[in-house]
């Protein structure tokens, strides 16, 4: 009787042909990563993180003139600002810019600051201020109270960030139209809209003489000095205003602060986009890698 060997009538499964991509060459793939990486960073000025150039003294010193922050521009999507936040915002028509400055208008001078622009490291515009957060809608703001500070629902305020110097005059009486003096009369913050100052009051122009500001002109807050290195630095709400905030949560129920409905189309629809864009970066980058160690 023949015996039955277990391998007999078995085939070996044939090897599927794997699909051999063409490698495009490095002059052709790094000009693509530029791109993408480009793109990355326009995605991120407009919708998330903003780098903001600082071109005044009206916030010294938590802030002096060159300093870099970044300002999160996607966090009063999820709250309301905060009384003491530093915050990035449009003035209306009625701010008188801070800085005017000449600036070339050659080709490469105006090529270079639409590209700035794009990806976030160029100079702010005219309309474009930093201050901090006094008043919120239905807030009753004045200066002063019989040791000279400002009050927020008749509450004096102890801003400990205004250096010594740094504050404005409290004998000069207060003018129209004009920051000059530390005095000014009482306001009420309109439904909103809120109450900005700057930390250097003896030369900031800011809502004692402008008026307050339409929340929904905030383009984001302020929460790091990146730039120069050796002032990097968090620009977190000072402890005066947190303990005023526990004291006092809100400032009038009749003035609420208005949700802006059309913005927050950015965690749905534009944070997919930029995690595609990354894992696309990363997996061209990763494919470069592989390459590059077998020809090595």
């Amino acid at each position: 009787m023949r015996s039955v060997d277990p391998m007999e009538g078995y085939r070996p499964a044939r090897r599927r042909r794997g699909v051999v991509r063409k490698e495009m060459p490095l002059w052709q793939e790094l000009p693509l990563l530029l791109v993408v990486a480009f793109c990355l960073a326009v995605l991120i000025r407009t919708f998330l993180v903003q780098a903001f150039y600082i071109p005044s003294g009206s916030m010294e010193n938590t802030l002096l003139i060159k300093d870099r922050v970044l300002v999160n521009k996607v966090v009063y999507d999820m709250r309301d600002p905060l009384r003491g936040e530093v915050v990035v915002f449009r003035g209306t028509d009625d701010w008188a810019p801070e800085v005017t400055e000449e600036v070339s208008n050659t080709f490469l001078a105006k090529l270079g600051r639409t590209v700035g622009d794009l990806v976030g490291v160029s100079r702010p515009g005219e309309r474009d201020f930093i201050k901090r957060v006094i008043g919120l809608p239905g807030d009753k703001v004045a200066c002063c109270d019989s040791g000279g500070r400002i009050t927020v629902n008749g509450v004096g305020i102890d801003e400990a960030y205004i250096a010594e110097g740094f504050n404005s005059d409290l004998s000069q009486p207060p003018i129209a139209g004009q920051c000059t003096s530390r005095r000014f009369n009482e306001v009420t913050v309109p439904e909103g809209q809120m109450f900005v100052m700057g930390d250097h009051r003896s030369v900031s122009q800011d809502a004692r003489c402008q008026g307050p500001v339409p929340i929904e002109n905030v383009i984001g807050r302020a929460f790091v000095v990146v730039w120069p290195s050796e002032r990097f630095t968090s620009l977190d709400v000072p402890d005066v205003w947190r303990q005023f905030a526990e004291q006092y949560p809100s400032a009038a129920a009749a003035h609420p602060i208005p949700v802006r409905e059309e913005r927050p189309v950015v965690a749905t629809n534009v944070l997919p986009l930029l995690f595609g864009v990354v894992l696309s970066a990363r997996s061209g980058m990763s494919l470069w890698t592989r390459r590059r160690r077998l020809r090595a």
